[in-house]
């Protein structure tokens, strides 16, 4: 039977500095004209994105976990049947059935992963639109005063 699994990469390790966020921390280290620079936001940010990116990776390991105990239950399967053993045809119905509760609990996990990566998302959203709001809000305020 061919290998089709994937081996997911290694999670980036946040400390590395990408093109995307230098240029965010180039941004936020400049001040924002209320004599903060920000740093405080962009840890905070670094901190949320390690830890959600953690979560995400945590799930996808338990999902290959269990796929992989699959693949290694069908190839068992497999060879109980090819070697037409009646007592081994009858081990099948348990192994198929352990197999069916896998993909149940595939399905699951991928569901729950779902839905913890929408929230994510949509609490990401508010945070950022909230600050941009208070940033505008500010900046409102400041040319008000002029």
């Amino acid at each position: 039977m061919e290998d089709t699994s994937q081996t997911l990469t290694q999670p980036p390790n946040h400390t590395t500095t990408t093109t995307k966020t230098k240029a965010k921390n180039d941004y936020t280290n400049r001040f924002d004209g209320d004599g903060k620079n920000g740093n405080e936001e962009d840890d905070g940010d670094e901190e949320c994105d390690a830890e959600v990116w953690e979560t995400l990776s945590k799930s996808f390991r338990e999902v290959q976990s269990v796929l992989d105990q699959n693949r290694a239950l069908i190839q068992q399967v497999n060879e109980n049947h090819q070697s037409r053993i009646p007592d081994n045809l009858v081990k099948n119905v348990a192994l198929i059935r352990e197999i069916n509760g896998n993909v149940s609990k595939v399905m699951g996990l991928y569901s729950d992963l779902s839905v913890n990566f929408s929230t994510i998302v949509h609490q990401r959203r508010e945070i950022t639109g909230s600050k941009d709001s208070s940033n505008s809000d500010s900046s409102n305020k400041v040319d008000s005063m002029e």
